[in-house]
């Protein structure tokens, strides 16, 4: 599943999200620059939870925990750093709904397949921190609502603001492949085995050719 996610942001990015705010642009290279900005954007957002984290627990010089004790503002820290990234999720969403339901929907597709192992993750950690089973499912609940916030927020800003979806669609552009080569494409290099490495490599071509594929049928 999270090869199949990076086969299908690096498509959603390269394929659909570039490629339609090229076209509704006068300026395209100001259009790459939104992109980069997009993924400098999630490099510092993702650093600035690291550097949070690493002040509520003790960590050495590499940046790992050495304090392995339940701490209750972890868990509430984890779950701030979700509801972020949910929100961005459901921003990303919805502006590849604007530009297509096609891209839309295999956008939905890809971001839930590489959630399913984040949000099990996320609710580990839950665990970890103190937190009975009952809470844990609610607060991550609770987190994921950022996603319907962020899509909600973001549909009506791009029907009410012209020229609002040539500026979004690159940004998200560039989120997809900060999530894809930063967060997703190092979980795969953890499997070492030639045949399930071969396997991956197979999900992320199918990924970026069912991407490709719909552009083509569908134009979205």
């Amino acid at each position: 599943m999270i090869a199949f996610a990076v086969g299908g942001m690096l498509g959603g990015a390269m394929f659909h999200l570039l490629p339609e705010a090229v076209e509704d642009s006068d300026e395209p290279m100001l259009v790459f620059a939104l992109a980069l900005a997009g993924f400098i954007a999630f490099f510092i957002i993702e650093k600035f939870l690291h550097w949070r984290h690493c002040h509520d627990e003790e960590c050495d010089v590499h940046g790992h925990e050495q304090n392995k004790a339940a701490i209750k503002p972890v868990a509430y820290l984890n779950l701030i750093g979700d509801m972020i990234h949910n929100f961005v999720d459901g921003a990303i969403i919805a502006a590849s709904f604007m530009a297509g339901a096609p891209l839309g929907i295999a956008t939905t597709i890809a971001i839930a397949l590489h959630e399913i192992p984040q949000e099990l993750g996320d609710f580990a950690v839950l665990l970890h921190s103190g937190l009975s089973p009952r809470k844990a499912v609610a607060y991550n609940f609770l987190s994921a609502l950022g996603a319907v916030l962020g899509a909600l927020l973001t549909y009506y800003a791009l029907a009410s603001t012209e020229g609002l979806a040539s500026i979004l669609l690159p940004v998200a552009a560039g989120g997809f492949v900060y999530i894809a080569a930063v967060d997703l494409v190092p979980e795969l290099h953890k499997e070492r085995k030639p045949l399930v490495s071969a396997l991956q490599l197979g999900m992320i071509v199918f990924g970026l050719a069912l991407m490709y594929y719909l552009k083509a049928a569908f134009g979205g």
